[in-house]
């Protein structure tokens, strides 16, 4: 096993998200301004209070025989797998130097609803003998290894809203301390559904904006009311530079570092001063031999929720001191919506793009910036940025701080 530290790569990137199917019309939406909000049809919706969601632009282009064995989550993941492994060249790489690292918030909660109402309409017998692998947490991950052949371990960090960028953060260290030469990480989440809505919904958690479902996620602005719901999948193949360079792999910049921290304040609410998520900003620079003024960007965690947004800010400007002031910020979840456990994973991926684009989307539906809020967001127009770190927060229910610095 290697022992010194090794540099980490970014080889492929794949998504599904609801601005596209893959990460070209992902990245094309997001440039574009687009909002993937909408009114929701489905026969149920008239029995929870919140009728806004942003599901998926394409639905997962498998076979019917693929597909009834596998939860949505798994069936995005696998999709954005997929993309992110062809992107990368298809590696060659001994199975046992592989590994899978894919987050779910939630796992397979439609396939737990649903198999549920089976049950109580039509009996045990009609029960899918596929449930129990279709609803666990760790079905994603599981899904994703198997298909690549992966031996060298399957990871399924569970840590609600900071899940997929957990993943990418346990890919960051196994690589980096030579246990793996190359890990598919990232993560899904598919909860759009009656009793996940109805739950946030009692949390206050949710917009209620349904007037102009496209204007309903707007993150740092003062009229924000809470987050939309969204879901999707996204996927990053990490790999060791020598590995990559030793088959001349197409290098789209380095993960040069990841923190990790947790607030210990509340189950759901944010710590207000922001410490806690400091402190993951702050990891990720040390660990990646960064300082705050190497920082050009950051796609912030901003959700669209009253406490979180200005907590967030708070953290920055505590991690990155003076430095905040003139660092690009962008909250795509503006056009998203909150994917949950996929969130960031979807995230750091449009965060490799800006930082390989040198383009940063702008927040939609920015209209006044809330008074709390000290920071230069990009609004209105796409920000150009010159070449430089870009960070990729995110937090989740129960504390959890994560956060990954890319370089070019």
């Amino acid at each position: 096993m290697t022992r010194s530290p090794r540099r980490v790569v970014v080889t492929g990137l794949g998504a599904t998200t609801p601005l596209g199917g893959d990460v070209a019309s992902t990245w094309e939406g997001l440039l574009a301004g687009r909002s993937g909000v909408r009114l929701l049809t489905e026969d149920w919706i008239d029995t929870v209070p919140v009728r806004i969601a942003a599901p998926l632009a394409v639905e997962p282009p498998l076979g019917r025989v693929e597909a009834r064995k596998l939860d949505r989550t798994q069936q995005m993941a696998l999709v954005a797998a997929r993309e992110a492994w062809a992107d990368a060249g298809s590696p060659e790489v001994d199975p046992l130097r592989l590994v899978a690292s894919v987050g779910s918030g939630i796992g397979g909660v439609l396939t737990l609803l649903s198999q549920h109402d089976v049950l109580r309409e039509q009996g045990a017998r009609k029960v899918t003998p596929h449930v129990v692998p279709m609803l666990m947490p760790n079905g994603p991950a599981a899904t994703v290894g198997l298909a690549f052949g992966a031996k060298g371990g399957v990871r399924a960090p569970v840590s609600a809203c900071a899940s997929g960028t957990e993943a990418i953060a346990l890919a960051y260290d196994l690589i980096k301390y030579g246990r793996a030469d190359v890990v598919i990480s990232g993560g899904t989440e598919a909860a759009i559904a009656p009793l996940p809505i109805a739950g946030f919904a009692q949390m206050q958690a949710l917009s209620k904006r349904e007037d102009d479902p496209t204007l309903a996620s707007r993150p740092f602005d003062k009229a924000r009311d809470g987050f939309v719901l969204g879901e999707g999948a996204g996927i990053l193949v990490l790999e060791a530079e020598e590995h990559a360079l030793a088959r001349g792999a197409r290098i789209y910049g380095y993960l040069a570092g990841a923190g990790i921290s947790s607030d210990a304040y509340h189950v759901a609410a944010p710590e207000p001063t922001g410490a806690g998520a400091a402190r993951a900003i702050q990891e990720a620079l040390e660990t990646g031999d960064l300082t705050p003024a190497d920082v050009v960007h950051v796609n912030a965690h901003a959700t669209s929720t009253p406490a979180g947004d200005v907590a967030e800010s708070r953290a920055l400007h505590m991690a990155l001191g003076s430095a905040a002031a003139g660092t690009a910020v962008t909250a795509t979840k503006s056009m998203t919506g909150h994917l949950l456990g996929a969130a960031g994973a979807v995230e750091a991926v449009i965060t490799v793009l800006a930082m390989r684009d040198r383009i940063v989307p702008a927040t939609r539906n920015l209209d006044a910036l809330d008074d709390e809020v000290e920071l230069d967001v990009a609004r209105i127009d796409n920000r150009t940025i010159k070449s430089g770190a870009a960070l990729s927060n995110s937090f989740g229910f129960g504390g959890h701080d994560v956060c990954l610095a890319f370089t070019p």
